[in-house]
């Protein structure tokens, strides 16, 4: 197992490892329908096993001492494909201030510094706040993956596959402006 990663602070997020008290906070966040509209089926129990119990892959974003989402950051092992695919829920009210975009950036710009060359997401085509976000970074759609998710009920939906290479910025995007 993965030691967990130090936490990357910018000027609103801290990305940190998570700890066991951050799961309840997790559970109310992906019980809101803005989330749990993409992040479907999530338990007590899931939430335990991919996120509390998972320090080497899962990071808490924490806005002034708080949970306000979480991220998967799963690195490949390939080392002649260096790739990191990354996944980001945010609570709803936290919104808004481009958090989201902060956490990627954070993320990012460490997968870059640890020799990562590529990182992917593949945000649902519905998910249009998402992607928006994911193109103010910088991410560039590759292409659509079909039949990609299968959602409640059993319907399967695309996805975007979108990336951000280190060639389009060597020390990962710029962090948001908020002014």
């Amino acid at each position: 197992m993965t030691a967990p990663a130090a936490p990357l602070v910018g000027p609103l997020v801290t990305l940190r490892a998570p700890r066991p008290e951050d799961r309840d906070p997790l559970m109310a966040i992906l019980a809101e329908p803005e989330v749990a509209v993409w992040w479907v089926g999530y338990t007590p129990e899931r939430v335990q096993r991919e996120f509390i119990d998972a320090p080497e892959t899962a990071r808490i974003i924490e806005v002034e001492g708080e949970c306000a989402g979480a991220m998967y950051v799963l690195r490949g092992e390939d080392p002649e494909y260096p790739t990191t695919v990354m996944h980001i829920f945010l609570g709803t009210r936290f919104r808004g201030r481009r958090i989201g975009e902060e956490a990627l950036a954070l993320a990012i710009a460490q997968e870059f510094a640890d020799g990562i060359t590529r990182v992917t997401l593949d945000p649902n085509v519905g998910n249009a706040g998402a992607i928006r976000s994911y193109e103010r970074l910088g991410f560039r759609t590759i292409g659509v993956l079909r039949d990609y998710q299968v959602r409640p009920g059993g319907h399967l939906e695309d996805a975007l596959f979108m990336d951000l290479t280190r060639s389009d910025f060597p020390d990962g995007p710029p962090l948001p402006s908020r002014g």
